[in-house]
């Protein structure tokens, strides 16, 4: 009895290689991954510099738009927890894209974007509802902040690091 192929497969698999090429995900990194300690290192210095950006941005955004003094997104508890938890969210994330890619800080940093596009959306929601566009703005230039003090906590402080491993995994030695 002849063995049925499906003639799209190869196909499929090429689109599929093509696709993972373009945005860098080979499971094949060649880098030791960040120490847990690096990465809770980086989570404290994410989280910290975030809210102090944000307490910034808040301040300079009432300050130049006297209008949004009192808005109540601008208030400490209600960004703050937002912001904190998104943090722990790319925290997560960081040391599983070193482990799917190859090229981790090329990928973070665009999925870095993507999420900061994503993450417009809700402001966009709420302008759209009618809240004031000044402080519609402060906060998206928030969300700006927020990523790139945390892209770069992580990627500094909790680096991919290059492997001193060898062919088959072992150690090099030195010369």
């Amino acid at each position: 009895m002849p063995v049925l192929t499906n003639p799209s497969q190869p196909r499929q698999d090429s689109i599929l290689s093509s696709a993972m090429a373009a945005v860098r995900l080979d499971f094949a990194p060649k880098h030791q991954q960040p120490s847990a300690v690096r990465i809770l290192l980086a989570m404290v210095v994410s989280i910290l510099g975030s809210l102090a950006a944000d307490a910034i941005l808040v301040a300079i955004g009432t300050w130049i738009f006297p209008s949004t003094h009192g808005y109540v997104h601008f208030r400490f508890a209600d960004y703050a927890k937002l912001t904190t938890i998104g943090v722990i969210i790319a925290c997560v994330a960081w040391p599983v894209v070193t482990r799917i890619s190859s090229a981790p800080r090329w990928v973070f940093l665009r999925m870095a974007i993507l999420v900061t596009a994503v993450l417009w959306l809700p402001d966009v929601y709420i302008l759209a509802k009618g809240q004031p566009a000044k402080a519609v703005l402060v906060l998206m230039i928030m969300h700006v902040a927020i990523g790139v003090a945390t892209y770069n906590a992580l990627v500094h402080l909790a680096p991919a690091k290059r492997s001193t491993l060898g062919p088959g995994g072992h150690r090099r030695r030195a010369h």
